[in-house]
């Protein structure tokens, strides 16, 4: 299997529909939790900047990656090549 051919077919992979949505809803209670933890005191305080937001963000990008990547590598597993 070509290095194209492998992205290609694990990107259809990460983003069909039951991945996507788990992945989303992991993102969201993981990432509102560790925002909460990590960011709690300076939203209750209204202090948000830009640089704030970007790692607010990545708190929530993270755990959704991670569940792609795992719920990718597990289909794949389910279902190897020929």
């Amino acid at each position: 299997m070509s290095d194209l051919s492998a992205v290609t077919g694990w990107t259809q992979l990460a983003l069909r529909r039951d991945i996507v949505v788990r992945g989303v809803k992991v993102g969201l209670v993981v990432g509102t939790i560790l925002a909460v933890i990590n960011h709690g005191d300076r939203l209750l305080a209204g202090d948000v900047d830009t640089d704030m937001l970007f790692k607010i963000i990545l708190t929530y990008l993270v755990p959704y990656s991670v569940s792609t990547w795992a719920s990718v590598q597990t289909a794949r597993a389910a279902n190897p090549p020929d």
